[in-house]
This record gives structure tokens, sequence and C-alpha cells, in this order.
């Protein structure tokens, strides 16, 4: 018999001898509530049990974050379902690695993140390692007004260049300090393209709607940190590691889940 069960066990031992006695009186309602001492009594015995048997409140912890971790990967999943072919698309000459891969690879990222930038070598070292990786990035500004700045010129910088968005990424992503509109257009100065150029894209209504639709996959997959991951039906939230990104792709490609 099981902890849990002795407790209910104790409990409904306590409770039998009164309840018998008044089935036997006369036919009763049966009891819902408890008086002052009887709730006393209640209170003293499970105080009583679990000073006695403390383990208890651990088993209760684990059995609630397996029951959370299993609701939230339920939400996941259908967040991710109901998503669509928009949660996996990336304007043409703009996904890292194989464009035509046969497992991709979705990175929601902020180019001020710290994580982030360590996890560009995660990227690098999967595309270099599998030629059948399919990279894509969701630009969500998260960490504040400078990020908003870069991701910005980005997404204009992807609109006019999308051939160059790559290495626009990469080097905008490596720099130190912090990465604010100014620094995002000299890297893009860098690359051949200019403020003058830039400029009017910046304010269009395809870089809103970019910034606006992974802001709302985001939130709709509740991802609110970054890095953070989506493979086939999973979000893996946080810098994984190399490791667990070749893993869960390998997973997919055995059986078709992030899971198998």
């Amino acid at each position: 018999m099981t902890k849990i069960k002795l407790l209910a066990a104790a409990l409904a031992i306590a409770f039998a001898a009164p309840a018998s006695a008044q089935q036997m009186s006369a036919p009763k309602p049966a009891q819902t509530s408890f008086d002052e001492s009887e709730s006393r009594a209640i209170e003293e015995i499970v105080h009583d049990y679990l000073v006695t048997n403390p383990e208890v409140l651990l088993e209760v912890m684990d059995a609630l974050e397996t029951k959370r971790s299993a609701q939230q990967s339920a939400s996941q999943k259908k967040a991710i379902a109901e998503a669509g072919p928009a949660l996996f698309e990336t304007p043409e000459g703009t996904a890292l690695g194989n464009p035509e891969g046969d497992v991709t690879v979705v990175e929601f990222f902020d180019y001020n993140c710290g994580f982030c930038k360590r996890a560009m070598a995660d990227m690098d070292a999967l595309i270099e390692n599998d030629a059948d990786v399919r990279f894509i990035l969701k630009e969500i500004p998260v960490l504040g007004p400078q990020s908003l700045e870069a991701a910005t010129v980005s997404l204009a910088f992807r609109e006019l260049a999308p051939e160059k968005y790559a290495a626009f990424h990469r080097e905008l992503l490596a720099g130190r300090g912090v990465a604010d509109e100014a620094k995002a257009l000299t890297v893009a100065a860098e690359l051949g393209i200019g403020e003058d150029q830039l400029r009017p894209v910046m304010g269009s209504a395809a870089v809103k709607a970019a910034l606006q639709e992974a802001d709302q996959l985001a939130n709709n997959l509740g991802i609110n940190g970054t890095p953070s991951y989506v493979i086939a039906d999973k979000v893996l939230p946080g810098a994984v590691g190399v490791a667990d990104l070749a893993a869960t792709i390998a997973n997919v490609r055995k059986c078709g889940s992030a899971s198998c």
C-alpha cells in the first residue's frame, strides 16, 4: 500500500465509526462538511502523517511536475499543429543549411540574447555535420527597444537581400556589445546594403507583419524566452545544446516525432 493510500485509509478510519453510528440510528444525507473539532482532527492526522513521512511531499511534487509537463507538451503539440505551415516557412533564400532539408529546426531568437550568441555555434555545428537539416529563424525582440531596432533592420535587410541574410545574421549576432539600429545598419552596409536603401523598408508592412507573426507564434507556443526551438511536434526551450538538438532531429527521422 502506498503512502498516499495509507493517508486515505487513516482518514477513512477516523470518520468511519461516527458515520456508521449515524447510519444505524437513521438514514441521513452524506456528510459534506465538518465541524470545527472534526476539521482540527483531520488537520492533526494529516500534519502528523506528513511530519512522520515527509517524503510524501516529494512524491506529490514529482507527480504534479509530471502532470504539468504532460499538459504543457500536449498544449504545445496542439499549438504547433494549429500554427500550420507558417511556423516552418521563411522567405525564399533565407533558410540556413539545406533549404530542401528533410528536418526543419525553427529558432526563436533575440540579437541581444547572450545564450542565443552561444547557441549560434550549435546551429553551425549541426549544419556542418548534417547535410539534410534546414534552419529557419524567427526574430522575437523580447529584450527591449534596442533589440526591436536590430530586428527591424535585420528584417528589412532580409527583404532586400535574402541571399545575404545568413551572413548578416551571423555577423550581427556574433558582434560584441549591444545590438541596436546603429550596429545593425553598420553590418548591413558592410554587406552592401546602405541605410538609404533600408530606411523605406524598415517601416514597411512586410517588416511589421514578420515581427507580428513571430510574436504571435511565440505566444501561441508558450515561448517566452530565447533561444527556443521547434522541431517537428516539440518545443525545446533554452540553449539545449547541439547533442539534444541532434538527438531530436534523429528521432524525427526515425519515427516522425521529436520523441519516439
